[in-house]
């Protein structure tokens, strides 16, 4: 084989090796661009499931946002009417503790009519008025109204209204109260109507 031969064959060679590398890394690349894509898509389908579960979330929350507003509203308007209707109906109850005081009234009203007047009459009628009085004073006592102790007592205006000052009959009286003029009453722990009373100086 001449010299010219063998360095055609050579070339040849070198050709065909190139021509090989440069195959391979045409193949490696196209590998490599395919492997890229398949490992982008399983990362794009995990954002988009992302995605879908955090859509369905908010659907969700959004639900329940609306069933406690509506809820809510409901609860604020069964308390509305229950205020109203405590309002309006409040005193039932002592209301309804008074009527038999006033049956006991009516009864005594159509006897004063029929009774003579006689020191005997006039003392029945006393008794019955007291009966009465006592049995209203039960009455508000269970509503749990009470009479002030006003004599005696040091003026204190948490409970009492002076309506005037007199001359104490004893230095002991100086400052409390001497007389009662219209009787306070509590309700519980809290002051119903205020006690007026004279106060000794």
């Amino acid at each position: 084989m001449s010299k010219e031969e063998k360095k055609i064959e050579e070339e040849l060679v070198d050709t065909e090796s190139t021509e090989q590398t440069e195959n391979n890394e045409e193949a490696k690349a196209e590998s490599t661009e395919t492997g890229t894509t398949e490992a982008e898509d399983p990362k794009e389908e995990t954002i988009e499931d992302k995605l879908a579960l955090a859509e369905a979330r908010i659907a969700e929350l959004e639900k329940e946002r609306l069933y406690k507003q509506a809820e809510f509203d409901n609860f604020r308007k069964r308390i509305i009417k229950e205020k109203a209707e405590l309002i309006l109906n409040g005193g039932r109850k002592v209301l309804e503790a008074m009527l038999p005081v006033i049956d006991d009234l009516e009864r005594a009203l159509a006897h004063m009519g029929d009774t003579e007047k006689t020191e005997n009459s006039a003392n029945a009628l006393r008794e019955g008025v007291e009966l009465i009085y006592k049995k209203f004073l039960k009455v508000m006592e269970a509503q749990g109204v009470t009479q002030m102790k006003t004599e005696g007592a040091d003026f204190n205006t948490d409970f009492h209204e002076a309506v005037t000052q007199f001359p104490a009959p004893s230095d002991e009286l100086k400052g409390k109260v001497i007389d009662c003029t219209e009787k306070g009453y509590m309700l519980n722990d809290t002051v119903l109507r205020f006690a007026k009373v004279v106060v000794g100086i």
